[in-house]
């Protein structure tokens, strides 16, 4: 990857990006609310299950996917698994708020990027609602479109979905920076496996029971922080 790829490509994946993802903890405040997270190990174990039986094996695959069909040029596989992502996605919070996210990169990306054919297809295809459009695949387009390889993208997606977790963390239990620091890292490994593993896989599949009963759960909370 060239400097220019990477830079395109970072800006994206950095938490200045206006996607939206701040206002959504993906279930987390629903699992601290109902006790299955109460400290930072609690929350390694949340997120390190998430991202190798639930979202690394879903959603990951997905970005691959996008990924492939930019490369080939037909958005055809990308939408396909847009669609297989609306029906998997259960709570109706979470598809919600990966369509929104997903929406708002790809509008900054048509206009950021210029002259791009096959984003621009993308875009119209979102705005119309032929595709849902959701994070996952507009992600893998995105990133493709930028020149980065595929399993680099898979890895970026969820090193962006762990830090989302942490930032989440950090305003619903007592866990500071240097905690969630470490707990970055100690989830490298893992991401760089799931990374690979998606990246050599075509089917969607998931199960992260816990995670999405309490993604939604989230709705009936009394007192909420976060959207999702």
């Amino acid at each position: 990857m060239n400097t220019l790829s990477l830079l395109n490509g970072l800006r994206f994946v950095d938490s200045f990006f206006p996607s939206g993802g701040y206002a959504f903890s993906s279930g987390l405040e629903a699992a601290v609310q109902g006790g299955a997270v109460r400290n930072a190990e609690g929350l390694s174990r949340y997120v390190v299950e998430s991202l190798t039986t639930g979202i690394g094996e879903r959603e990951a695959v997905a970005v691959g996917l996008a990924h492939e069909a930019y490369v080939s040029g037909s958005l055809e596989i990308a939408f396909k698994a847009d669609g297989e992502l609306e029906a998997m996605k259960l709570g109706l919070e979470s598809r919600s708020a990966s369509r929104q996210m997903g929406r708002q990169v790809i509008r900054l990306a048509a206009d950021q990027f210029g002259r791009q054919p096959l984003i621009d297809d993308c875009l119209v295809a979102v705005e119309v609602e032929r595709t849902p459009g959701h994070l996952a695949v507009i992600f893998g387009l995105t990133l493709a479109a930028a020149g980065w390889s595929k399993e680099d993208t898979i890895a970026a997606f969820l090193y962006q979905t762990a830090t989302g977790f942490v930032a989440a963390a950090m305003k619903l239990m007592p866990l500071g920076q240097r905690e969630g620091q470490r707990l970055l890292e100690s989830w490298i490994e893992v991401i760089e496996r799931v990374s690979h593993s998606a990246a050599h896989r075509q089917v969607l599949q998931s199960w992260s029971p816990v995670q999405d009963i309490y993604a939604m759960r989230h709705s009936r909370l009394e007192s909420r922080l976060f959207r999702s």
